[in-house]
């Protein structure tokens, strides 16, 4: 699995429960689309079922990181996107890669 080369390659589908949070947190498509441009996966879960699953963060055009949990299903060439959200600095160290212990 390849999370990086897959979420810029397959065919995106959201999943109800990200486009609930998307709308929530006013994060849209085009925020998205502009974080799978620079994102970097900070966690993999390759044993997550029914599909290997990701962590990624990236940042909008304005700047804002947003981190977006996706599975990748490789026989159908499918991203399902999870969830969608803006690290919170008392969870997340800095960098906004690793959780604070």
């Amino acid at each position: 699995m390849d999370c990086l080369d897959s979420i810029r390659t397959y065919k995106l589908e959201y999943r109800t429960h990200a486009l609930e949070r998307m709308f929530k947190r006013k994060i849209n498509f085009s925020d998205i689309e502009e974080v799978i441009k620079n994102l970097e996966i900070i966690e993999e879960y390759p044993t997550d079922s029914p599909y290997p699953s990701c962590l990624a963060l990236g940042y909008n055009k304005l700047g804002r990181p947003i981190h977006i949990v996706y599975s990748v299903n490789s026989l159908e060439n499918v991203i399902y996107i999870i969830t969608v959200y803006e690290p919170d600095i008392k969870k997340w160290e800095s960098s906004l890669k690793r959780r604070k212990v």
